[in-house]
């Protein structure tokens, strides 16, 4: 099971990055509407990875896919973070600012709530699209027709 997760959360980790480095070069980055687009790389990474899984077992079960879909964003989500994090820290300091003030808000705004932000819509991303690709993909209880 782990390789399926740490395959497929990997390669989510490294699309994200190429895709926010292509925004960056087309200088789009700062437009937050534009991460929309994450969800659709969770998506068919998820998807892949739980697909994959169930089709190489005999015997799938409900929890097995939905620990591979949990664990394959919570990876993706982990790495990207990192990434995100030496990046604003390290590389570009007024990105954060930048995109804190399209947010319009009243405080005081520093670069630690966009990664915390980062965090929590990565984790809660994986864990709807891994209730919704379960049901998709779980074994029906249904009898067969005799």
């Amino acid at each position: 099971m782990g390789k399926y997760f740490t395959k497929y959360g990997i390669g989510i980790a490294i699309v994200l990055i190429l895709y926010f480095l292509l925004t960056k070069l087309l200088g789009l980055h700062q437009y937050p509407m534009l991460s929309s687009l994450n969800a659709l790389i969770f998506g068919g990474g998820i998807f892949y990875a739980i697909r994959n899984y169930k089709r190489t077992t005999k015997d799938f079960s409900y929890q097995e896919g939905f620990q591979i879909g949990l664990f394959t964003g919570g990876l993706a989500t982990v790495i990207f973070s990192i990434f995100m994090t030496v990046y604003i820290f390290m590389l570009d300091h007024q990105f954060a600012e930048a995109v804190l003030d399209s947010w319009n808000l009243n405080f005081n705004k520093g670069a630690l709530i966009l990664i915390v932000s980062l965090v929590i819509m990565g984790f809660s991303t994986t864990f709807v699209l891994t209730l919704a690709f379960m049901q998709l993909l779980k074994d029906s209880w249904n009898q067969k027709p005799s």
